[in-house]
Formats: C-alpha cells, structure tokens, sequence
C-alpha cells in the first residue's frame, strides 16, 4: 500500500461550502479536530445543514454567534444539543433508527461531506470506523466528499464498518482519547429494578440494553444466568464481567452465533480495549442490527428500554419532557417490537417510580405536548423498583391497576382516584 497523504484539519475541511449537507460521525466517535476546525471558518459560511444522531464532546458551532451558519439537523437530542433544539439553532428529526440509513441511501437525505473518525489504516489500507458504524456507515457509502481524523486510540472493531484509504479524500492525523463516559454509581432503587428484570430473564436470552444505571443494574444482577447472547443497538461496560464470567456467551443465539452484535458502543477505556481486534464483537449497520425482521429470528429477546414517564394505559414516553425535546426516538420501537416478535422474547420499559424531585412517573395522562415513544399496544412489561406490572392482553382497566401497583406508594391513591375518573365515569 502506498503510504497515504496526511494535511491539517483546516486544510481537510477548507473545502466545505456553504449551503452544503455535512454529517458528523456518532456518539464516542465523534471528530472533535474537524468539528473544531470547521467551526473555526464560521465568518466564511452560511447555510451549512449539520446531520448527526448523538454526538459526545462540545458542539460550539451552536454557538448562538452562528446563528445563520451552521444549524443543525439532529436524529437524537444530547446534553450537548438540548438547549439549541430549545432555542431553534437545531431541529429534532422523529425517524426510527433503523429508517435512518434508507434517508442517505435513498437519496432522500443526500450528504455533501461526512466528518468521521478512523483507526489507522492496516497493512492492506483499510480502517475501521471503530465504535460507531451505526448510521455513520450509510453516511460514508453516500457522502460525496469523506473527511477522516485518524486516530490511534480508535479500537479495530470487527463487523461491517470498514473503508478503505482510497475512500477517503482527506486524512488528518489526530492522536486523542476517545470520548469516554464512566459506568454510574448503582444506587439501591436501580440495583433493586436490576433484580426484578434479571428475574424475567431466562437462560439462554438474546439481550438488548443500552447504556445507564437501570441497565448496568440489569446486567450486574445476571451474573449466574448461562448462555446469554448480546444483539443490541448499542453497548457499555456492563458486558465486559457478563463474558468474563461466562454468563454472556452466545451459544444460543441464531445470528451471528457466538458473537455480541451491534451498532456503537460507548463507555470507558477498558470497553474500547475489550472491542478491540475482538473476534466477539460485530459491529454492524444500524438497518440490520436495528431491523424487526433480524431481531425476532434470536431466542427470547429480552429487550430492556427506559422511559422518562408511563401513563396508566402503558403509553411509553422515552424521548420528551412535555414539548420539550429531550432525546429521541431511537432503536427503543425497534427492538421492542421484535422482542415482541422473538419466540419467548420480553419486552420491557424499566424506570425509577419517581423523578429526583419525588414526582412520579407512573402518570394517568403524559404531560401535556408529550411525545408517544412506544404505543400502549406494544408494551409488556412495565418494571420499578416495586415490582413488575405485566400489561399483555390486559384491558385499561386491568393496566391501571397494574402499573398503579409498581408506582410510588405516595403517589398510588391519587393515581387511583384519577384511574376512576378515566374508566369508572357514566
């Protein structure tokens, strides 16, 4: 292989234009050299559509001095973009993560530049995109123009996210950590939820979880189960002890026997060195790992998904705080459904009974201008540290009840009385 041809960041992004789509590579992948260097030529631009789902690191080009330069085009709201979606210097995209990739492929959504980041190319010039192929594989297949940070510290992760040099059309040297997030504190109430879903779970169970104290919770409590798979949107620490505890092996699965798939992960260093050159981990695109159809075909998806409120009915928000765009829709439909779907699968909604200021999220209506995730039709299980309300095949009535019962205990009369109101009422 020819030794490749390496400029500065400001020379790799010198050519963006105004008016054009730019896509920023995902989560703990995130290009922050090119972001910064692209957002240093502010007072040379207008116009320019950023595209991403959630990113790590600082985003200053939503720096309210660039009002009018860049806006960006969000698939997932973070910490970092919450407060521009609010004051309109971005806009939040509702699309399932599994469609995502069909917008660039389509031609729907067609990307001018994408901004990624790589490990260094092998022996026979290729590199690995690491621990984000997600949708950012889709982006780098349409992009008209690919403008890579190659980074040392990015893991080779196995699976589908590969791109020669020759698809590259600038290189940029970068040796920076990579975007890190510490696993949480597990307090007692999120140990205890962890202990109710790790009784649902079986032997032998296909996993989905993200990332969070609920789900490392989960993980933590499945230590003694047997033959555990991973086919999951994304992943964090809590898998490292499950497969070197011999809990999570695989042995069951149907796809992709043997192997932990995925579309990211995100987490601390010790998780980027367990991907790395590891023969477990796939990491796929998102339209697979994400698609129904795949999910199901695993034994006893057992999917583990959050939300920031339940309603009496089951109706799942997971993505608004009322109208207030909190995060977004992502892989929660997705891989609900297909536990669903999956033979012996279990869906599951996990929340705290109450929010940091005792309010409860066990509700009888949404908040006003809240967004519906996760349809009451498509719910199962409904998890707290009080229990499991078990929703399948139960009227309104019967649903009520149930999820009155895993609510806060200071909360549940209240919550009954408005439960008569709602079913009880002539």
């Amino acid at each position: 292989m020819t030794n490749p041809h390496y400029v500065t960041a400001e020379e790799a992004v010198s050519n963006i234009k105004s008016g054009e789509r730019v896509f920023l590579h995902s989560a703990a992948a995130t290009p922050q050299l090119l972001v910064d260097a692209l957002t240093a030529r502010g007072d040379q631009l207008g116009g320019v559509e950023l595209v991403s789902i959630h990113t790590e690191g600082s985003a200053p080009y939503l720096d309210p001095r660039f009002d009018g330069v860049f806006h960006l085009n969000t698939f997932f709201v973070g910490a970092n973009t919450r407060a521009a979606v609010a004051n309109g210097m971005a806009s939040y995209i509702p699309v399932f993560l599994s469609e995502i990739p069909a917008l660039f492929r389509s031609g729907k959504m067609p990307l001018d530049v994408a901004l990624v980041q790589v490990s260094p190319p092998d022996k026979h010039g290729y590199c690995s995109i690491g621990v984000s192929v997600d949708i950012s594989n889709a982006a780098i297949e349409t992009a008209r123009h690919v403008i890579a940070q190659v980074n040392e510290n990015m893991p080779r992760v196995h699976g589908n996210g590969i791109i020669h040099v020759s698809g590259i059309d600038a290189l940029v040297r970068c040796d920076s950590p990579i975007f890190e997030v510490k696993p949480p504190d597990l307090s007692s109430v999120e140990l205890k939820i962890g202990g109710f879903i790790a009784g649902l779970v079986e032997d032998g169970a296909t996993l989905q979880t993200g990332i969070g104290a609920i789900p490392d919770a989960a993980l933590r409590a499945l230590r003694h189960h047997k033959d555990l798979g991973m086919h999951t949107e994304m992943f964090s620490d809590g898998v490292i002890e499950l497969v070197e505890c011999g809990a999570l092996t695989g042995r069951k699965k149907f796809k992709q026997w043997g192997k932990i798939v995925a579309g990211f992960c995100m987490g601390s260093r010790a998780l980027y060195d367990f991907v790395d050159d590891n023969p477990m981990i796939e990491m796929r695109d998102i339209s697979y790992v994400n698609d129904t159809s795949v999910i199901r075909t695993n034994p006893r998806v057992t999917a583990i998904n959050s939300a920031l409120e339940v309603d009496i009915t089951g109706q799942v928000c997971a993505d608004s705080l009322g109208s207030n765009q909190y995060s977004g829709v992502g892989g929660q439909v997705d891989f609900i459904r297909g536990a669903a779907l999956s033979h012996g699968g279990k869906p599951i909604i996990a929340l705290n009974s109450v929010t940091s200021r005792g309010q409860s999220k066990i509700v009888a209506r949404l908040k006003p201008g809240a967004s519906v995730t996760t349809s009451r039709a498509h719910v199962h299980y409904v998890v707290t540290e009080y229990g499991v309300a078990y929703l399948y095949g139960k009227n309104l009535r019967q649903r009520a009840t149930a999820l009155i019962g895993v609510a806060h205990p200071d909360h549940r009369e209240q919550l009954e009385r408005e439960a008569f109101e709602m079913f009880r009422r002539h």
